[in-house]
């Protein structure tokens, strides 16, 4: 079993094709994407500094107590959290807001309202903003029926709340928009594991390479040989994953995060999913290795296309439009895993993310499984 291990692991590691695709072409990749966006804002430097959100505030009814009360609110807000646009009427506001000018609009009535264009953590922000008040009014409002006579105590308090607070970035980092192009950068490496699952699935079909056929031949279970396979692989791309991981973070000086061991799992999910993904590719589509390499560089490439790695606004547009997509590409769940774990610091939906790396590694290695199993060979 271990000389298996190492003949394997050694044959891999010594064929420099496939390590450079699944290794040197995404360190070249993010030094260009470094080279290109220039050093100014991804290098990480602990809290960062706030940028307000550009809004407009559209006047419907201030007739009403609780109406008043939004727009001395926000007027609170501004200069702060929000920089409230002078946008005179509601259809130039919403014109704004197509164009990208601003990032929400608020509606001062008596049922205050928020429309936004997207999807976003500024958009996420002012609808917590928003929230805020409408909670505290509830809470003014129980007040003044049960105990009215705390009404001017709680006001008092709430009307200093911002010497309770501290301003810091959401997960103390950096919210350069360019840093989106790295998480798709590592999520397309992660994918780039396919071709060393390609070449493993190819190595093991006799008809195909005479390393295949002296396997078929072999005394040793055809199973133990595909599990000795595919544990050599996971383990030569989760150390090719790291070494990315650590030139973008020591060399290039741009945070992934602070979570050590939540950086190893995604690491290793995306690993995986990418092994069985060429594993998976390999054992089905009875074509020529050339065309299997084809395949990859399909499933690669345009995954992570649809991720951001060449436009880094295209993940929210089709979170926009066809959310769906982002669901079933495996790079936009690992892009999306993480902006969760290193800017939202949303367990819930990074959990979310590593159920469907897992799910989708499930699949394409069952697929796989029945692809080697109708494997047979009347004649080498």
């Amino acid at each position: 079993m271990l000389h298996l291990f190492r003949y394997r692991f050694l044959q891999t590691i010594r064929n420099f094709p496939i390590m450079f695709w699944a290794l040197v072409f995404p360190i070249i990749l993010g030094t260009f994407f470094y080279i290109s966006f220039g050093n100014a804002g991804l290098e990480s430097t602990g809290e960062s500094s706030w940028n307000e959100i550009k809004v407009s505030v559209v006047k419907e009814d201030v007739s009403s107590e609780n109406a008043r009360a939004f727009e001395e609110f926000l007027a609170q807000m501004d200069g702060e959290t929000l920089d409230i646009q002078d946008i005179s009427t509601e259809e130039k506001a919403l014109k704004a807001l197509d164009e990208e000018k601003i990032s929400g609009i608020f509606y001062v009535k008596e049922t205050p309202s928020l429309t936004v264009a997207k999807n976003g953590l500024n958009e996420s922000i002012l609808t917590s903003v928003l929230e805020s008040f409408n909670q505290n009014s509830a809470m003014f409002q129980k007040i003044a029926m049960t105990h009215p006579e705390k009404l001017p105590d709680a006001m008092e308090a709430m009307g200093d709340y911002r010497s309770s607070t501290l301003e810091v970035s959401l997960g103390g980092k950096d919210l350069n928009p360019s840093v989106q192009y790295f998480f798709a950068l590592v999520a397309y490496a992660c994918l780039s594991g396919a071709f060393l699952g390609v070449q493993s699935s190819t190595d093991g079909q006799a008809n195909i390479s005479a390393l295949g056929a002296r396997r078929s031949i072999t005394p040793t279970h055809k199973l133990t040989l595909v599990m000795i396979d595919m544990a050599v692989l996971f383990i030569i791309h989760f150390f090719n994953i790291l070494i990315l991981c650590l030139y973008i973070t020591k060399a290039l000086k741009i945070s992934l995060g602070n979570d050590i061991g939540s950086l190893l799992l995604v690491d290793f999910m995306g690993s995986m999913i990418g092994v069985c993904l060429g594993v998976a590719i390999g054992c089905l589509a009875r074509i020529s290795f050339g065309l299997k390499m084809g395949v990859c560089v399909l499933f690669t490439l345009f995954p992570g296309f649809l991720a951001g790695l060449m436009f880094g606004n295209m993940k929210n547009i089709i979170e926009l439009h066809c959310p769906i997509i982002n669901r079933i590409n495996p790079a936009a769940v690992l892009s999306d895993a993480f902006y969760c774990m290193g800017i939202y610091n949303d367990m819930e939906r990074f959990t979310r993310c590593l159920l469907i790396l897992a799910v989708m590694s499930v699949l394409l290695l069952t697929v796989a499984f029945l692809g080697i199993r109708r494997e047979r060979y009347d004649s080498i």
